[in-house]
């Protein structure tokens, strides 16, 4: 059932951007042709959008795209002037090592962090570590990636400004260090955004959990501080922590496209950014649908993390 539901949503959504790009103001011919524009005479313009099939009705290209995918086959960019499918694979892998480093900070300092605010509740450690959250939840996470530029790379120097590798350096002459060297701002700048649900999330739930009889009876046998959480109260608190990190897939994509665009970092953000400015149809369409497809996989093993531990979820019960 949920597969199905999954393939309507990837048929709304491609409906949606073919929808949208067609009211585009853009010309894509225009921004195909990029710097090149004076020297490109009416004849040649016309050829170029019969080539890329810009003069069909939109619903006519729609169909054909449609047919070419049930084939197995994105279509071209005209950006890169190359497969689709080979495009969104090369800069998934950059934008998903830059997810996956910032997922996995996030979780354990959110983490860490809701726990510390829960045991010294009330106190100046809950008080700063709240209000940090509350701030940093309202701030854009463009205006954080910014402010990270010019602190530790402007100012100190210790980052590059952007990018993923260094710049007119050979892809074989790149080090593993280079790499993670330039990605550590922009995974620092997901991290800083996203831990604050989680954080929060794991402060309440453990709040709840002190609050209850056998805790009170715990405490009455002389328990308190980390031991208190850990014999008691971190297998209540995980399993709530690890489902919304999961569903936090979508808030992460949507980070990572204004955190690359602010580090020149080369991932699936930057490349959607560029295809919707540029009119790039199929690029677009395919990385929509590979966001869509990657936030719905958090979705499921979320769920299927939730069944597996709770019993109750796999009986249909209900965790509540």
């Amino acid at each position: 059932m949920k597969l199905i539901r999954l393939i309507l949503l990837l048929l709304v959504l491609s409906i949606a951007v073919f929808w949208l790009v067609s009211l585009s103001p853009i010309d894509p011919v225009q921004a195909y042709i990029g710097a090149d524009v004076m020297r490109v005479g009416p004849e040649q313009r016309q050829a170029i959008a019969e080539y890329w099939g810009l003069n069909d009705p939109p619903a006519e290209r729609y169909i054909r795209w449609l047919s070419a995918v049930l084939h197995g086959d994105l279509g071209t960019s005209m950006i890169y002037r190359a497969p689709a499918a080979e495009v969104i694979a090369e800069k998934f892998t950059h934008s998903l090592a830059l997810m996956a480093a910032a997922w996995l900070l996030t979780g354990v300092f959110g983490f860490l962090l809701g726990i510390l605010a829960a045991l010294y509740h009330n106190r100046w450690p809950d008080r700063l570590i709240t209000w940090y959250c509350y701030t940093i939840a309202s701030t854009p996470t463009f205006w954080i990636g910014l402010l990270l530029l010019v602190v530790f790379a402007v100012w100190l120097g210790w980052f590059p400004i952007g990018l993923s590798v260094p710049a007119g350096r050979l892809a074989a002459e790149v080090s593993l260090l280079d790499r993670i060297h330039h990605m550590i701002l922009p995974a620092l700048t997901l991290s800083l955004i996203g831990l604050a649900p989680i954080a929060m999330h794991t402060r309440e739930k453990l709040l709840d959990v002190f609050a209850s009889d056998y805790i009170t009876y715990a405490r009455a046998r002389g328990e308190k501080g980390f031991s208190l959480v850990l014999r008691h109260g971190l297998r209540n608190i995980a399993l709530p922590a690890v489902t919304l990190q999961f569903t936090s897939f979508g808030e992460l994509f949507g980070g990572a496209v204004l955190a690359e665009q602010v580090f020149s970092y080369p991932g699936l953000g930057q490349a959607a950014v560029q295809s919707g400015l540029r009119g790039d149809i199929p690029l677009l369409v395919g990385i929509v649908l590979c966001s869509a497809v990657f936030v719905a996989c958090g979705n499921m093993i979320a769920d299927l993390l939730y069944r597996f531990i709770d019993p109750r979820m796999r009986r249909g019960e209900g965790a509540g």
